[in-house]
């Protein structure tokens, strides 16, 4: 890949994703993971623990590549980002989870995403000088926490202009993305219709069964329809930027790449499909106001 993309564009991209998520991100926020443990514990089990687990299983049914395997767990132990954001909000989801998910996630990620990429990348070694060392995964949160406190101070100090810079910041996000899956699939576009085959299905079913598992789970728990909607847009819906910034930068691999730009397409489509059955059946499920009676 073009070195101007990996060393200006992919972390200018993934500054201005997170200052938009800083921009809508208070210290409430925060204090508002302990006011409703039940919720934030049962998203969080099923996106560290379980989600995970299900991408190992699928990987191996489906004998992926060596590196396309270890760009889907890395994609896999990727938190979720604004995009799941306004997939809640579209939805009638609690955004205010999602907001609090994503922040107390990406910093677990500190831990979490260098470990289990590296027990893919052990599991699927054949010599290769592939690593993940725990200072270089440091420095990447650095280019995503800075940016999200940056956001958070503008929102204290700025309350109006955070306002107004929300949307702009969440459509420049989105394009930004959009723009990376592109060069990402340009420069693979030798390999991108055999990359489309080996990992497009794998990519579609597993982000079917994050977006199922996402709602289900907690809702099997006693968590409310708006909570449940916000977690399975949080799960379902990963940070692909960064997904696509370890693996090139820290990996020096854009094959591992993959995954996230071909999962960046097909999360949006099925969310989207998603999102619009469950807002049906939150329709079907009001209920009719009594007829008024007359005179």
């Amino acid at each position: 890949m073009d070195s101007a993309l990996t060393t200006i564009g992919l972390p200018l991209a993934l500054g201005i994703i997170m200052f938009g998520l800083g921009l809508d991100l208070t210290i409430a926020d925060f204090k508002r993971i302990g006011r409703n443990p039940k919720a934030v514990a049962i998203a969080l089990a099923c996106q560290l623990l379980l989600l995970p687990a299900v991408c190992f299983g699928l990987v191996l049914a489906f004998d992926l590549p060596a590196l396309l395997a270890i760009g889907m767990l890395l994609l896999a132990a990727s938190p979720g980002g604004t995009t799941a954001n306004l997939f809640s909000h579209l939805f009638r989801g609690d955004v205010a989870l999602n907001i609090s998910l994503t922040a107390i996630n990406s910093i677990i990620s500190i831990v979490t995403l260098p470990l289990i990429t590296n027990l893919a990348i052990d599991h699927y070694d054949k010599g290769d000088s592939i690593s993940m060392p725990i200072g270089e995964v440091v420095q990447v949160f650095a280019i995503v926490l800075i940016p999200v406190g940056i956001g958070m101070l503008v929102r204290d100090r700025k309350p109006s202009f955070a306002a107004a810079m929300d949307k702009p910041v969440r459509v420049a996000s989105a394009i930004i993305l959009a723009a990376l899956v592109l060069a990402i699939l340009v420069d693979q576009r030798d390999n991108v219709v055999d990359y489309l085959g080996d990992v497009g299905l794998v990519a579609a079913l597993f982000c079917a069964i994050s977006l199922l598992t996402g709602y289900f789970v907690p809702r099997a728990f006693g968590v409310i329809e708006r909570q449940a909607i916000a977690s399975s847009m949080e799960i379902g819906v990963h940070n692909g930027t960064l997904a696509i910034f370890v693996a090139v930068e820290i990996l020096e691999s854009t094959e591992a790449s993959v995954p996230a730009a071909v999962y960046s397409i097909v999360m949006f489509v099925l969310a989207t499909l998603w999102g619009l059955t469950l807002v049906r059946l939150l329709r079907r499920d009001e209920p009719v106001s009594a007829p008024t009676a007359r005179g």
